[in-house]
């Protein structure tokens, strides 16, 4: 049986990491989790009114996106998590004493997320905060996270994470 490993699919607004997230949960039989479902009402409505979060308003989203991700750990099961973790603090905020959190970083330019953004509807995050995502990504290393490019068929990038993890 494979050891249980929780997927943290990271990038900005618009990258994918919800499509991409919930391809690999299904090619690997376990649960996707959308971090933005996991916001407190307060995040959501600044983020709404087109006001960027800051590190504090982040800090107990992540703490909660943490423990979910421990508790699926815990219980030897696999998870497939979408959070932007745009900054190494919150990425380190996610993996503390989380064995086994795999971070896949989902990277376009931003020319090519924009306008995937303006095609999207009923989503709270407004194209136009994407700049504030771009100044705030702190871009990982190779050594920390898979790097994709997002111009790539899901289909592909579902098969590179899973040849990166072994599987």
């Amino acid at each position: 049986m494979a050891q249980a490993a929780a997927y943290i699919m990271m990038g900005v607004s618009g990258c994918g990491k919800s499509t991409v997230g919930e391809a690999l949960a299904a090619e690997l039989g376990c649960p996707f989790f959308d971090g933005d479902d996991f916001h407190p009402a307060a995040n959501v409505a600044k983020m709404a009114s087109g006001t960027p979060l800051n590190d504090d308003d982040r800090r107990p989203w992540l703490a909660r996106l943490h423990d979910l991700i421990g508790e699926h750990l815990g219980r030897g099961e696999s998870a497939v998590v979408a959070c932007s973790a745009l900054k190494g603090i919150y990425r380190d905020q996610l993996r503390e004493g989380n064995a086994g959190v795999h971070l896949i970083f989902l990277k376009g330019d931003f020319d090519t997320i924009w306008n995937r953004m303006k095609g999207r509807q009923g989503h709270y995050m407004k194209a136009e905060m994407l700049h504030s995502q771009f100044a705030t990504l702190e871009e990982p290393g190779p050594e920390e996270a898979l790097p994709l490019d997002i111009t790539a068929p899901v289909d592909q990038l579902v098969a590179q994470i899973l040849r990166a993890a072994g599987g």
